[in-house]
């Protein structure tokens, strides 16, 4: 069965609770979280709506995962004349092994909003936690702007028409960058695999190493992950009173480092 096209509903619901007048919604998605090299891209794609009439955006749009790359090609420049803005914000390999995974696409959702230049009301967001809000507040004070408001759905991408927007500018984005990349290090297959974890990259990598380009913190190459050898749990100490309620409490251990950032299955 078919999945029903992603439509403008939940968009014009957010205006409508913000106030009458006109109100601009922003979709967020981001591509190339799984990724094992290049940047992660977050799309934002600005919407005007007012007073219950709904910008029309072209036909097709749907999930950037659910197109081809022909199809999404195709509807960049049809999505940039509909929007009210557009943008890709961006974090590097290098940011990404520097703070992590989850800080670095708040970054580049937030480059993203920014480089927008357009005062929004409201923000959708694919997704069941808010990692965006703190970062906006901490940025008002030199944006002169107020934050706004972020709404949190699940699937957003699959039912809202501006996430799904935003999934296909971030895509083709990431994707030309990936292409772009690849003539630099030809022999790891970016140009197919746009950094993703397929047999001939992890090769690749156990052949010829990392690239600057690849995220060094997280678990690269074909090898299996290494075993975790659990700590070593030191011996009771003798009781040496009977009169004692009960042998001393070991310390706990909270954690270990043999943490591997890449469990989780890769996206396609």
């Amino acid at each position: 069965m078919t999945a029903p096209a992603p439509t403008l509903e939940v968009e014009a619901a957010l205006a409508r609770r913000i106030g009458h007048g006109p109100r601009i919604v922003v979709g967020v998605d981001e591509v190339g979280r799984g990724a094992l090299a290049g940047p992660v891209a977050v799309g934002a794609c600005a919407l005007l709506l007012e007073d219950g009439r709904e910008p029309v955006l072209p036909e097709g749009v749907r999930d950037s995962k659910k197109l081809t790359a022909k199809r999404r090609e195709a509807l960049i420049e049809p999505l940039r004349e509909a929007a009210h803005a557009s943008a890709v914000g961006w974090a590097s390999p290098a940011e990404i092994d520097e703070i992590g995974i989850l800080p670095a696409l708040t970054c580049a959702a937030v480059r993203a909003l920014t480089a927008l230049d357009v005062e929004i009301d409201a923000i959708l967001l694919d997704g069941d936690v808010d990692v965006l809000t703190p970062a906006l507040v901490s940025a008002a004070p030199g944006t002169g702007r107020p934050v706004p408001q972020v709404e949190l759905r699940v699937s957003a991408d699959r039912d809202c028409a501006s996430v799904a927007a935003a999934s296909i500018l971030a895509k083709v984005a990431r994707d030309a960058r990936m292409v772009e990349l690849d003539a630099l290090a030809p022999d790891y297959g970016w140009a197919s695999n746009k950094g993703y974890g397929s047999a001939k990259h992890r090769e690749a990598i156990d052949r010829l190493g990392a690239h600057e380009h690849h995220r060094r913190s997280w678990r690269l190459g074909s090898a299996p992950k290494p075993e975790r050898t659990p700590a070593p749990v030191p011996p009771a100490p003798p009781d040496t009173s009977r009169e004692s309620a009960a042998a001393p409490a070991l310390p706990g251990v909270l954690w270990d480092d043999q943490w591997h950032p890449q469990d989780r299955k890769e996206r396609p």
